[in-house]
């Protein structure tokens, strides 16, 4: 049996999003860690990047990551992300 097969039925982690897909924030969500906006809050919906890592594992286990989906945005800004708070382009 695959691992993903593994994690999704322990975890119940079914994500569409795979690795390099185009995404846009489609909901509010504020970020602290922006390099233009460093330390104040910012808001990055609508904001187009594409997904560079899906966490569901680590040193070889399943783990359930609150926010699972890393994407980048640019090239100094990457965030985690709920598959809820993106949609595909």
């Amino acid at each position: 049996m695959a691992v993903e097969t593994l994690v999704e039925q322990k975890l119940g982690v079914n994500t569409v999003m795979k690795i390099g897909d185009r995404i846009r924030v489609k909901e509010s969500v504020i970020v602290y860690h922006h390099p233009e906006h460093r330390g104040e809050a910012f808001d990055i919906k609508d904001t187009e990047g594409e997904v560079i890592s899906i966490i569901n594992q680590w040193q070889g286990r399943p783990v359930s990551a609150n926010l699972p989906i890393y994407v980048q945005f640019s090239k100094k800004f990457k965030a985690h992300l709920r598959e809820a708070e993106l949609e595909l382009i």
